[in-house]
């Protein structure tokens, strides 16, 4: 009987452990993703707050191989994912709004060039935000980024270059948020 209690308290241990591992804002993200046949792990997961204190979303980047290598990342052309669980509503202007703020400060002096690109993309938004939605941002080489909301997919933009501009949204040197940023990269 001790033996049987001891194994279920070390079972217990190491299943909050893992939880809390990947559990942020009351959200549990997974710790693997398949995307263009390749399995991929969660790299890390960060929480994205507006104002500094106001939690819009917990988010998790997934990789072929751990790295907290940002610009690595970015210029990769392999397979990866951003995962974005809202923990809130979110207007689909406010939305708009964001990614185009977002695409400025990472496209910089190719934003024009992407502008259709970044239109496209942004078209796949076209109602709001509700609590508890998950988007699957999806780069697999060769196709190009796909996104998926509530697992249905919304449609797909190819090039490396639009790949590197969206990741550079979250990854770049003027990230949406700079602790969600800290932790995609598993710091």
């Amino acid at each position: 009987m001790r033996k049987l209690l001891l194994a279920l308290l070390v079972l217990s241990i190491a299943y909050v452990s893992d939880v809390s591992a990947k559990s942020l804002a009351g959200v549990t993200l997974p710790d693997s993703y398949n995307a263009g046949g390749a399995n991929l792990a969660l790299n890390g997961a960060g929480i994205r707050k507006k104002g500094g204190f106001i939690k819009v979303y917990a988010g998790g980047l997934y990789l072929k191989a751990k790295t907290g290598n940002p610009g690595q990342i970015i210029a990769a052309d392999e397979p990866m994912v951003i995962r974005l669980h809202f923990v809130r509503d979110v207007g689909k202007g406010s939305i708009q709004s964001a990614w185009n703020d977002g695409y400025k400060k990472s496209a910089g002096g190719s934003y024009n060039a992407l502008k259709p690109k970044i239109d496209q993309f942004n078209a796949f938004f076209s109602s709001g935000v509700k609590d508890n939605d998950t988007y699957d941002i999806i780069y697999v080489p060769g196709k190009g980024i796909t996104v998926k909301i509530n697992g249905a997919e919304k449609g797909t933009i190819a090039g490396l270059d639009f790949k590197k501009a969206t990741f550079g949204i979250w990854l770049g040197a003027e990230p949406a948020d700079d602790g969600l940023k800290e932790g995609m990269l598993g710091k």
